[in-house]
């Protein structure tokens, strides 16, 4: 795996390292040591699916409030998402930006999203389903959001909003 430091304080993207021949490729997509070696949270408890039907859905933007606040490793594997985090730690040099990136079934990167970081994304093809390694159990008390469209952070959708959540359209605007 190749690990690139994003803009955004301790938020990677990781590429595989594929080992080619003429069957196709073998490629590492988790390694406790590794992830430990980098400085990154190596636990995962949890692993989750998402399914979604049509181009253009939005979920997000989540987030666990601690003493629950989750690690996520978050990597398309069917279709094609615009994976948006926002850094909302007070303390953080980069409090209050967000960052954007392509995870497709094609390009099989994946993006670390580390505690205290918002979480959402976008459809961009029929079909996705996008693959989340977890560090902490969910705890529905503990669960934060912010409204996709909040004026706080400007996000650039590439789509028009086809689909969202009553819940995910109604999060209040960031009071940080």
């Amino acid at each position: 795996m190749f690990f690139h430091r994003t803009e955004l304080m301790d938020a990677v993207l990781i590429e595989l390292d594929r080992r080619e021949d003429r069957r196709g490729f073998f490629a590492r997509t988790w390694d406790q040591q590794l992830f430990k070696e980098h400085g990154l949270v190596d636990r995962v408890v949890q692993a989750n699916l998402s399914y979604n039907h049509t181009s253009g859905t939005l979920r997000g933007m989540h987030y666990q409030k601690a003493p629950y606040a989750e690690t996520k490793l978050v990597r398309c594997v069917r279709g094609a998402i615009f994976d948006v985090i926002i850094d909302i730690r007070p303390d953080s040099p980069t409090y209050k930006r967000w960052i954007g990136v392509e995870l497709t079934a094609e390009n099989r990167r994946a993006l670390y999203v580390p505690e205290g970081f918002a979480h959402g994304f976008q459809t961009l093809t029929d079909d996705c389903e996008i693959m989340y390694q977890v560090s902490q159990v969910y705890t529905p008390g503990a669960e934060g959001g912010i409204r996709y469209n909040d004026p706080s952070f400007g996000i650039q959708w590439p789509l028009p909003v086809s689909v969202i959540s009553e819940k995910d359209a109604a999060w209040p605007d960031f009071a940080g």
